[in-house]
């Protein structure tokens, strides 16, 4: 037998099917993790609790980490907030929030009022002037015109959807991968069931953690991660951490 073969056995023997209690942790009348000013519904105790009951490995990291600390960030606009996701990437983030800066002052606005129509009004040299690579500015004319055609819901309609309805209407938008919009779930709608398995660094914390180190593919994480549902953005909290602590 294998290592990996062994290393499998060992951690299926140390997790159970997640129970109907786990379920009640959430607040059901929500469907997320926080309220409205960031204050959490999740009981983040009883989440704990829950997770290292059906899965002793998690457990056990759990422990090394600490206490359950994701914070939220505002979401004025599905359209600001994928906009700024935009631009942030495969940048340093002093970088692109300087490049972000520049678009909003383009306008002379708020980061909070950026809007589609500023976007489409403005020229591909100012949007390039502002630091914008070619790339992400046909990005944002393509994000900004989706989003006045609806095909990227309103805030109010997000609210309503499930996590994947919410990922295939992103999904058509130029700049807008799965990873995007699954980070758009976890820290702007704060919805508690995401595990973004082609987030390198879940793949790399999983490897350690549940593999001895050999690296996963996205269906072994997801196969395992069912297991934590549905509470599987906790576990993606605790694997990202893990890998900051000694």
């Amino acid at each position: 037998m294998s290592s990996k073969e062994k290393s499998s056995k060992r951690v299926a023997a140390s997790r159970r099917p997640l129970t109907n209690e786990a379920i009640q942790v959430l607040n059901a009348k929500s469907g997320t993790l926080f309220k409205g000013n960031g204050e959490r519904f999740i009981d983040s105790r009883k989440a704990i609790r829950q997770l290292s009951k059906v899965d002793s490995t998690l457990g056990s990291l759990i422990k090394r980490v600490g206490v359950f600390d994701l914070k939220s960030q505002t979401m004025h606009t599905p359209f600001g907030a994928l906009a700024e996701a935009i631009i942030y990437q495969q940048i340093t983030g002093r970088a692109a929030a300087a490049i972000h800066a520049r678009v909003v002052q383009l306008f002379h606005s708020q980061v909070e009022t950026l809007a589609p129509e500023h976007i489409l009004g403005a020229t591909e040299e100012q949007l390039r002037g502002a630091g914008l690579s070619r790339g992400k500015t046909l990005a944002l004319k393509d994000l900004a015109a989706k989003t006045l055609e609806g095909v990227v819901p309103t805030l109010e309609a997000m609210e309503t959807m499930d996590d994947e309805a919410i990922i295939a209407r992103l999904l058509p938008v130029r700049g807008v991968g799965r990873w995007t919009a699954e980070m758009l779930l976890i820290f702007r709608l704060g919805r508690p069931d995401v595990l973004p398995v082609g987030d390198y660094a879940i793949r790399k914390a999983f490897g350690l953690h549940f593999r001895e180190g050999a690296f996963p593919t996205p269906r072994e994480v997801t196969e395992y991660g069912e297991h934590w549902r549905p509470l599987r953005t906790v576990a993606s909290w605790y694997l990202w951490r893990s890998l900051s602590i000694k």
